[in-house]
């Protein structure tokens, strides 16, 4: 799996593919991240408006205060009825070139674990993969969710509700940072993975999948 800087550099050509590669690319930070999963150089983006997104002081200093009841520890799971998820879920952080570490299964999604802890506030942050080489990932069927559906989170034993919100697609030259970087006053949860147009010459998905969701 390559790495690439989050500024400053393009990828190389990308050798062509028979089935459809998947890179799940977020903005942290404030700076652009890309997760390549597929072996290929990830494309990597940078957004409009980014350097507005809260920075990684900003971002730890939202899960100071666990809100609601007394949870701790880090998040285990993640369950979502509505499209059949139910994994384990693995902690990702930046390196120290930008780049967001991808999960190594494609059935287990990764929580941001430099930003805000599910259930405190602020928005917690969870990526996955829509497909691999071999069909389907576990988010493959996240732009199916609705307003009404729910997702909960396992910590401490205890599982934290949230009900989903908003479910958009964007282009990712266009992600939009604020919205999902920028504080809440609550505890939400964004769950992003591709979506759209496959692009077989940058070797990625064109667009990102974002579910919003508030505690209850």
């Amino acid at each position: 799996m390559r790495r690439h800087r989050a500024r400053g550099r393009r990828p190389g050509a990308v050798a062509r593919v028979t089935v459809a590669l998947v890179t799940v690319a977020l903005v942290a930070v404030g700076v652009a991240v890309a997760m390549d999963v597929s072996g290929t150089p990830a494309a990597v983006f940078t957004f409009p408006g980014s350097a507005g997104a809260p920075g990684r002081e900003s971002l730890a200093s939202q899960t100071a205060s666990p809100a609601g009841s007394e949870v701790s520890g880090p998040p285990a799971r993640v369950r979502i009825p509505a499209i059949g998820v139910d994994a384990p879920l693995a902690a990702l952080h930046l390196d120290s070139s930008g780049a967001l570490q991808a999960p190594t299964d494609f059935q287990v999604p990764g929580w941001y674990a430099d930003g805000t802890v599910p259930g405190e506030a602020g928005p917690a942050v969870i990526a996955g993969h829509v497909d691999s080489r071999s069909g389907p990932a576990v988010f493959f069927r996240l732009g199916e969710l609705r307003a009404g559906d729910r997702v909960e989170v396992q910590r401490g034993g205890q599982w934290i509700v949230f009900e989903v919100f908003s479910t958009t697609r964007v282009p990712k030259d266009a992600f939009p940072t604020e919205q999902v970087y920028g504080p809440t006053p609550d505890p939400q949860l964004r769950l992003i993975t591709c979506g759209g147009p496959f692009d077989a010459a940058a070797g990625s998905y064109r667009d990102n999948v974002i579910v919003y969701a508030v505690a209850l």
